[in-house]
């Protein structure tokens, strides 16, 4: 049984928490992109190198909502704080389909 996009995007960010790249490469298609302000559609290898290893950055991270818009479309509002004791909230849309993530579009937000 293939797992919800929920709980794929769930495990998504665990993974990333734990910097368990051997258990996150799987959830992730080969033809994965990620956009953001910094990143406009890169590529999953991309990904992996630029992005996935910056976890040591945050003290803590909190999933405040992650939200099934349909089938394929989930949103994770969540709150961080760096190192430095600044905190912010973000937004991403995550499309999430035959159970691997195809798309990442990360919309920052403001501090808190």
């Amino acid at each position: 049984m293939m797992d919800s996009p929920t709980s794929v995007v769930e495990a998504a960010f665990r993974h990333y928490r734990s910097q368990d790249r051997d258990a996150a490469l799987p959830l992730y298609a080969d033809d994965f992109t990620f956009t953001s302000p910094r990143d406009d559609h890169i590529d999953k290898a991309a990904f992996f190198e630029r992005c996935f290893p910056t976890a040591d950055r945050f003290k803590e991270q909190r999933l405040l909502h992650v939200t099934p818009v349909d089938r394929e479309l989930v949103l994770v509002y969540y709150e961080y704080e760096l190192m430095t004791g600044d905190r912010y909230r973000n937004v991403e849309a995550i499309t999430v389909r035959e159970g691997l993530i195809r798309e990442v579009q990360v919309f920052f937000g403001g501090g808190v």
